[in-house]
């Protein structure tokens, strides 16, 4: 998987939101807010081609959790990105 192109994180009002770049992505309904692990993620994997397993191997350096947690967190990251559409296989 890798992060769709047009798609960057910003920090807004100390928030960290996921902003579309170019006309293909915009969608106005939708702002895509990621929580502080997310955003983590997010830019850990920038650029780069990922899985769960990366994903949950970052969790487990920079959190203080159990493998199965962080693999579950990682399984279920990668669906809610699929779904907002800001990720593609």
């Amino acid at each position: 998987m890798k992060i769709k192109s047009g798609f960057e994180l910003h920090d807004v009002c100390g928030e960290k939101v996921v902003i579309a770049t170019g006309l293909e992505n915009i969608d106005f309904s939708q702002l895509i807010s990621l929580n502080e692990s997310a955003a983590y993620l997010w830019e850990n994997v920038q650029g780069k081609e990922f899985d769960a397993a990366l994903l949950a191997s970052l969790l487990l350096q920079e959190y203080e959790i159990d493998e199965p947690t962080a693999t579950a967190d990682a399984q279920k990251t990668i669906q809610d990105w699929l779904g907002c559409g800001i990720i593609e296989e």
